[in-house]
């Protein structure tokens, strides 16, 4: 797999999954939401301000599923397209939090398309010999 975390946008039905590997959680958590927003814009601009995002779940799968809900609320409020992801993953007394931050780019700026939501079907996070992997179904 390599040290450098990366994603690959799959085909599946009508909506997209993404399948990312990454040596940490942090980097698994922001290949995922690379992935995401690839999903959504096949160019992506310079410029656009940083903004903070912190999500919590009781396992890694919810966690993920919270994060990228979070991110894609943020989307809709913020009136931008969250990307150059960056997270921290940290297990907590009662489950997992991430600490993350996107880029935001305004629409203006961006050809983006629409992903409705985070779907739960055939989520998974796990450990491998090498680090982590995660696959997601997005619902486009």
């Amino acid at each position: 797999m390599g040290s450098e975390p990366r994603f690959s946008l799959e085909s599946h039905t009508a909506d997209v999954a993404v399948a990312a590997t990454a040596p940490d959680l942090g980097s698994l958590f922001a290949a995922v939401a690379d992935g995401l927003t690839a999903a959504m814009c096949d160019e992506l601009p310079d410029g656009g301000d940083r903004f903070d995002v912190t999500a919590r779940g009781e396992s890694l799968e919810a966690l993920l599923f919270e994060y990228l809900d979070e991110l894609i609320y943020q989307r809709d409020v913020r009136a931008v397209l969250p990307a150059d992801h960056r997270a921290i993953v940290e297990e907590t007394g009662g489950g997992w939090r991430v600490d993350a931050s996107a880029r935001g780019l305004p629409f203006e700026t961006v050809d983006a398309r629409e992903v409705k939501a985070v779907t739960y079907s055939e989520m998974t996070v796990a450990r491998t010999d090498d680090g982590w992997r995660a696959y997601v179904v997005l619902d486009v």
